[in-house]
């Protein structure tokens, strides 16, 4: 079969149009903890190439099952420019790409290179809430782990949330040493070797799946080292040269225990061996369909091309027609905030510039509120503009945990009105505790004339108003107050439930609603 070049060009073209955006932005994603993506293309083009020979004996057809991809990429795509999320828009690209090959060269030409089509998605970096998440979690998770190998050398540690004290100096479990920089690749290297590793489907799953606990296995051994070495040596040593080389080992003590797994995994019997003998006895039929000839050739570079090229056309169209100036209300700062409500009195608190960049937020306020018992209420309600393409706001779920804090009883809940004509608010509760210090959190997400709970929603809620009535905006509103020694949880409750319903009336003057006056 003759490859059409002007198709292959003109496919090019329409998806650099459309994409460009989305691949820039994903390669400027591609540092630190996702540096590793730099040699995914490569190893993916060269295990195209290792497979050209076995495609080339593959019978070439059109393929229609390639529109299921296609359109589902198609999709993705409006989804992603409207939702604001780039993740959609890489897998778009993948989907509409797998899609074509699909359509143009048949099925059987695209189970010779599975693999590497497979493979490609590894290069996406995740979202910004799931990101925030995995770094949390991994976070705590090495500083526990690392303590406790710590305290397995005869050193004494105490861990507060991500913070290592060792006495005669403290260290942090950074978001750079949270061990996502290992996590992926390493999947990715199990993925490898399992591609490779001719075995059974469980043990090539198991090889893939240990990865996982590997990683974070290692993280910890380093960064118990790292205390270790401070110990008995000092930590500029720590913190000096072996921080920068202990990557690069831990990477590789990781890769030859993957390579041990495989060595004893296949030492176990699965009976291939004896399947393998028959498979060469019994003589391969030979079909039409196994040569290069083929069936079905003769289309397969006319009506599916003629199809996708004006969908693609289409979508480039719209997509450079469309209006994404968002609708931007008009609303008071957030620094008139009043600083007395009721009986309460507030002191304002600002934001580090380090973690303002980080938040990446339009405005906000962040104040200290005491009632006339002396009783304290924090309250930090936090306004974006726009949620669109790598702009999101950051949940406290992901954020309080690394500070020290154990999230207890969390869930949501439904608050009622204090008094009639007021609406009920449900908000996200939790207890919070550090040692024998607990707090009690409200927190929810005022979305355009909604108050949700979850990231799920919000993602959901902002592509449909994009899509509606051009806006992303929206905010996070979070009150917390301690659990004093003389008081009840309860008490504790009463206080921050009375202080919610005293703020709400208020919020709609500085966080817009669904309508906005044009």
């Amino acid at each position: 079969m003759a490859i059409n070049i002007g198709i292959v060009i003109v496919y090019a073209l329409l998806l650099g149009g459309i994409y460009y955006e989305t691949l820039t932005y994903m390669v400027a994603r591609w540092d630190g903890d996702y540096s590793y993506c730099y040699l995914v293309p490569p190893i993916v083009l060269y295990l195209l190439w290792e497979n050209r020979k076995e495609v080339m004996r593959k019978p070439a057809a059109v393929g229609p099952w390639g529109l299921i991809p296609f359109f589902l990429g198609v999709a993705f795509f409006w989804f992603g420019e409207f939702g604001g999320e780039y993740l959609s828009l890489f897998l778009s690209f993948w989907l509409v790409l797998v899609g074509l090959l699909w359509i143009h060269l048949g099925r059987e030409k695209i189970k010779a290179v599975w693999f590497p089509l497979v493979l490609i998605p590894t290069m996406f970096p995740p979202p910004s809430f799931l990101h925030n998440k995995l770094t949390v979690y991994l976070q705590l998770a090495a500083s526990k782990l690392g303590v406790d190998m710590i305290h397995l050398a005869g050193i004494t540690a105490y861990r507060d949330g991500n913070i290592i004290d060792l006495g005669f100096t403290r260290l942090q479990v950074v978001e750079a040493c949270s061990g996502l920089r290992y996590l992926f690749p390493l999947i990715i290297l199990g993925l490898l070797l399992a591609y490779f590793f001719k075995a059974k489907l469980w043990k090539r799953s198991l090889l893939v799946v240990s990865a996982i606990p590997l990683a974070i296995f290692t993280n910890s051994m380093r960064i118990a080292l790292t205390g270790i070495i401070s110990e008995l040596w000092s930590t500029e040593a720590a913190e000096g040269f072996f921080h920068g080389f202990s990557g690069w080992f831990i990477f590789m003590f990781s890769l030859a225990v993957l390579l041990l797994e495989m060595w004893l995994l296949g030492k176990i019997p699965d009976g291939r061996d004896e399947q393998a003998g028959k498979d060469e006895v019994s003589p391969k039929k030979t079909s039409v369909s196994s040569s290069p000839a083929g069936r079905n050739t003769g289309n397969v570079w006319g009506f599916g091309a003629l199809i996708t090229i004006l969908i693609l056309t289409g979508t480039l169209g719209f997509a450079r027609m469309h209006e994404y100036r968002e609708q931007v209300p008009a609303l008071q700062s957030m620094r008139y905030f009043p600083m007395e409500i009721d009986g309460w009195k507030g002191t304002r608190q600002p934001l580090e510039s380090d973690v303002l960049k980080e938040l990446d937020l339009t405005d906000y306020v962040w104040a200290d509120y005491r009632n006339d018992k002396g009783r304290d209420v924090n309250f930090y309600m936090a306004y974006y503009a726009s949620q669109r393409k790598g702009e999101s706001i950051h949940s406290p779920e992901s954020c309080l945990p690394g500070g020290g804090w154990l999230f207890k009883e969390a869930g949501t809940i439904s608050l009622a009105p204090p008094r009639p004509g007021m609406t009920s608010l449900v908000v996200n509760r939790a207890i919070m505790q550090k040692l024998d210090y607990r707090q009690i959190v409200y927190y929810w997400f005022p979305q355009r004339g909604r108050d949700l709970t979850n990231a799920y929603q919000l993602k959901l809620f902002t592509f449909w108003d994009a899509l509606t009535i051009n806006r992303t905006d929206g905010a996070l509103v979070r009150l917390i107050t301690p659990v004093y020694s003389d008081e009840s949880a309860k008490d504790s409750e009463e206080r921050l439930l009375r202080f919610t319903w005293e703020v709400q009336p208020l919020l709609g003057e500085y966080i817009p609603g669904r309508a906005i006056d044009k």
